[in-house]
């Protein structure tokens, strides 16, 4: 029997202590110097792109059990950024992390079988290149969501749903109000509660999560308690602002249920124009993974 997605990361977190997520968007004008100064094709911007990802998990690996690697900054230098990307995943998960692909798809029938295949199956259950679990679309319906649960599923991965997004005009969609009342992204979290179901762990909740940015406290308490079984993946923390009510209404009364993001307010805290080895910049993200584990674990307390 394949342990499932939601049993696993219960396990990793009670392993380190915290439900901190470190995303790693590799922007390469952003990297440290010596990683831009010589890279002018895709297959040598890539490599750079691979050696950035490996220092940040590097940095990271003591203070974590998991990182998110967004594809979106991988795939404009075409095939051998993806080959970066899932040596990346491969990486994380050889120094004994979790990791998530934020690769948002979303499509139907035979077009959502491909990509899930494509990002959930690999060689197999025990492919180290596939990430643990891939955040996608729901807003196609069970029709796109479907394939990927089937096969989140039998490869023992787990799926984050988009319900609630931390984009400024997410409201113009989400948080319009239906004829009986409540708001679509009211609605968006019932099914996903729904789809999950059949997909419960012995941590009490399921391998189908979602992605659920905390905006006002009332409407993160309201998601909660339409997801009691969902594993929330909680955007918006570190430089987007989150206050210490909106993120800790995600949790559960136990301090659970929901894994918390932070990408730039981590990775980029150094100075661009370093040119010397990367222990100095690596130390400023180990310290910046610090303060958010700290921070973080102040608001489960508080919460």
């Amino acid at each position: 029997m394949i342990e499932g997605f939601a049993d696993k990361l219960f396990r990793n977190i009670e392993r380190c202590g915290t439900c901190a997520c470190v995303g790693i968007d590799p922007v390469f004008e952003r990297f440290p110097w010596y990683l831009r100064c010589k890279s002018k094709s895709n297959a040598t911007r890539a490599k750079s792109i691979l050696e950035f990802c490996k220092g940040v998990v590097d940095a990271v690996v003591d203070h974590v059990a998991l990182i998110k690697l967004n594809i979106a900054f991988f795939e404009p230098y075409r095939g051998p950024g993806i080959e970066a990307y899932h040596a990346a995943v491969r990486y994380g998960h050889k120094r004994g992390l979790l990791v998530i692909g934020d690769i948002k798809r979303g499509d139907i029938g035979h077009s959502s079988a491909s990509y899930a295949a494509a990002h959930l199956v690999g060689e197999g259950p025990d492919d180290p290149a596939i990430p643990d679990a891939v955040t996608i679309s729901g807003y196609l319906g069970l029709d796109g969501v479907a394939p990927f649960i089937e096969v989140a599923t039998q490869m023992g991965r787990g799926i984050f749903i988009l319900v609630h997004t931390s984009n400024e005009s997410a409201s113009q969609l989400q948080h319009l109000k239906l004829q009986n009342g409540p708001m679509v992204v009211e609605a968006m979290a019932c099914l996903v509660h729904d789809w999950g179901l059949d997909s419960i762990g012995d941590c009490g909740y399921s391998n189908i999560g979602a992605v659920s940015a905390p905006g006002d406290v009332d409407t993160a308490k309201k998601l909660r308690k339409l997801m009691p079984n969902s594993i929330l993946l909680v955007p918006g923390f570190g430089t987007q602002g989150r206050s210490i009510g909106q993120v800790g209404a995600c949790f559960d009364s136990k301090g659970w249920g929901a894994i918390v993001n932070a990408s730039r307010s981590v990775t980029y805290t150094f100075d661009t124009n370093i040119i010397k080895p990367a222990e100095r910049w690596l130390d400023d993200v180990e310290c910046a993974c610090e303060e958010f584990v700290k921070a973080l674990g102040a608001i489960r307390h508080h919460h």
